[in-house]
């Protein structure tokens, strides 16, 4: 029998997790307590899968094996006799907070309490436990079943073995994964959100068109997708969540988010999942 994994959200993030565990063999059961947020994240998976089918990397058997590993479910209680629990809601520390507080009365006895936040404190959401030692940071890159790296990032309290157990599942989905401190936004956004950020200031000061800066960022510095582009991807809304751990936990005005970046989210303009941010999506 498949040992069991269990991922919190049915969003891009949480439906890619349950795809590549799922694809290891594990039993992934997807949690949201939206009906639609979950069909749309099993759809999202079927399509992902078929996209592998069609460049040869899966057949359409292994297409139907993974399908059958990935189970979905609209209450906490169905982390029950999960081995990891991934939790991939929205990056808002008190949503976190009240969710860790259930998994540390739902959870099994030795499970791993996983968190793929890109910037909260991982020391702070484990003290909403009493199992301090079993919580830890597992920061998948989007889009998941694409993206090769896994940030891992210890609490204070987080043991040894349950590093070295994140690490070693980390490797079994085929994940590089590479830990990090316990310091706001880790290494990627600590690294990622202030060229966002600057790419923002350069649109809004008229530096240069939105084209421009992304066009200088691929072709000049080699960069697969320019800093605008990718916050639309992103979401605009969550490089906003991000830059603001940024500058309230290191206390720095480098990283006060972008007014421009403040407008367009007022506006509703986040990007790829709204249908404009920096460019249009509308089809």
């Amino acid at each position: 029998m498949s040992e069991k994994i269990a991922v919190l959200g049915a969003g891009q993030m949480g439906n890619g997790i349950a795809h590549v565990f799922a694809q290891a063999g594990y039993a992934a059961t997807m949690i949201d307590i939206s009906g639609d947020a979950l069909k749309r994240g099993m759809d999202t998976i079927g399509k992902n899968l078929d996209r592998q089918v069609k460049k040869a990397v899966l057949s359409p058997a292994d297409k139907d094996r993974i399908l059958s590993l990935v189970s979905t479910a609209d209450s906490m209680d169905a982390v029950a006799g999960a081995v990891l629990i991934v939790e991939a809601v929205t990056e808002h520390q008190d949503t976190k907070f009240r969710i860790f507080r259930d998994l540390d009365r739902l959870a099994s006895p030795g499970a791993i309490l996983a968190t793929n936040t890109s910037s909260i404190s991982i020391t702070s959401i484990a003290s909403q436990t009493k199992r301090p030692d079993a919580v830890i940071g597992m920061h998948f890159m989007n889009p998941v079943p694409v993206m090769q790296l896994v940030e891992v990032i210890r609490g204070l309290a987080t043991s040894d073995e349950t590093a070295r157990r994140t690490v070693a599942l980390a490797k079994a989905v085929g994940k590089t994964p590479v830990e990090a401190n316990d310091y706001p936004g880790f290494i990627a956004n600590r690294i990622l959100m202030p060229m966002i950020n600057e790419a923002a200031y350069c649109l809004m000061e008229g530096v240069g068109t939105a084209e421009a800066i992304d066009t200088v960022m691929k072709l000049g510095m080699n960069h697969p997708m320019g800093p605008l582009q990718l916050a639309d991807f992103i979401g605009l809304d969550t490089c906003v969540a991000i830059l603001d751990v940024l500058h309230s936990g290191l206390g720095d005005p480098k990283y006060r988010a972008c007014p421009l970046l403040r407008k367009h989210v007022a506006a509703g303009w986040l990007g790829r999942k709204a249908g404009r941010g920096f460019y249009s999506y509308a089809t």
